[in-house]
């Protein structure tokens, strides 16, 4: 899969910008805060339909104007197709084929990226919250069901923490309505936990002997899935469904004294072992830093086991901040196979064949030159 066209309107401190990419590495170089982030981000969107910066959709708007526009031509598997993501106060319309789509859910999934931050380097010793959001994005790009089972579940969150809320200040008091919430909860968190179980145990397969040769066989990587209710990952869906059950039945007094849900997979996490032990915890920075890397590069064969097609990868500020060493592991896995996007206020320092064959674009006040 390939990005090769892709447009901005006002969007971010980018009034108008078109530009053709290349089916290989396309460097964009520039000065800070002249808008390299911000075209990587507006590729990010336009495949997401959200940012990894902000959660706020408006910042995604150019100051004073109505809304934002990004476009985009993808070549997938020797098919083109047009993208179209609009964003304005009242919210965002999604095209494919000039066609709106009904749900944003149909249509992410359509661009795969992968987008490699100097923040994703805190994948392995930042909150859960983090890693959460990783599992999250990953598996919603090649699972249109997961992102609905996922939408599905914060609709359900916010309906009973509600709920909960009324029982904790007794202005309800009846609690049928609570039983009814808690058996939707438990069903929708049931269909994400199994997949999610399913997804580290491909992660860890990919991610394994990519640690080994960036760490030159003296490491070797194991990933868990840390539930906060203790379900067995062999359990079927029906048996996770009953534990849930009486997690829930155990800690009800407890949440509505709290007025919050106490348990469930958005309070569960990834831990990951180097040589059985607790990286977060044990790990050095550069452990910790070879862990996100091998993730990260994982991902790329994961999504093309997934969908039969390499995804566009995004590598934002990230080069500067690894080592030659891993750098150069980094440019060698993706050399000739995947279409990379690499912003940097300098090539200089960087001594390899990818880049010395990349296209190069310059990026000065939001524009081209």
């Amino acid at each position: 899969m390939y990005l090769k066209e892709f447009s901005l309107k006002n969007y971010r401190n980018y009034e108008s910008l078109h530009v053709q990419f290349e089916n290989k590495v396309n460097v964009i170089i520039g000065e800070n805060a002249q808008g390299k982030t911000n075209m990587m981000e507006g590729i990010y969107v336009l495949a997401m339909a959200k940012s990894h910066r902000t959660s706020n959709d408006k910042e995604l708007i150019q100051w004073e104007k109505e809304y934002a526009k990004i476009e985009g031509r993808i070549e997938k598997q020797n098919r083109f197709s047009t993208v179209e993501l609009i964003i304005s106060n009242k919210g965002k319309k999604a095209k494919l084929n000039y066609l709106e789509q009904k749900k944003l859910s149909e249509y992410v999934g359509h661009v795969n990226v992968i987008m490699f931050a100097p923040e994703d380097l805190n994948l392995v010793k930042g909150s859960p919250q983090i890693r959460r959001r990783f599992i999250n994005m990953e598996i919603g790009q090649v699972s249109p069901v997961y992102l609905h089972q996922l939408n599905k579940y914060q609709k359900i969150i916010q309906q009973r923490n509600h709920y909960l809320k009324l029982l904790q200040t007794r202005k309800q008091k009846d609690e049928k309505m609570l039983d009814v919430l808690t058996l939707q909860l438990c069903e929708t968190a049931s269909n994400i936990i199994k997949k999610r179980y399913l997804f580290v145990k491909q992660l860890e397969k990919w991610a394994q002997p990519i640690h080994s040769s960036i760490s030159r066989g003296m490491e070797e990587l194991r990933i868990q899935y840390k539930p906060s209710v203790d379900v067995s990952e062999e359990a079927d869906l029906s048996k996770i469904v009953e534990v849930y059950y009486d997690r829930f039945a155990k800690i009800r007094e407890k949440e509505i004294e709290r007025g919050t849900t106490l348990a469930g997979p958005h309070r569960d996490d990834l831990i990951f072992y180097v040589n059985g032990r607790d990286v977060q915890t044990f790990g050095s920075q550069g452990q910790q830093r070879t862990t996100a890397l091998s993730l990260k590069l994982a991902e790329i064969d994961l999504i093309h086991e997934e969908i039969g097609d390499y995804p566009v990868l995004l590598l934002d500020d990230v080069l500067s901040e690894l080592d030659d060493f891993r750098q150069s592991h980094l440019l060698n896995a993706i050399q000739g196979k995947v279409q990379t996007f690499v912003t940097t206020t300098s090539v200089d320092g960087i001594d390899h064949k990818t880049l010395k064959e990349a296209a190069i674009y310059r990026v000065s006040s939001g524009q081209l030159i």
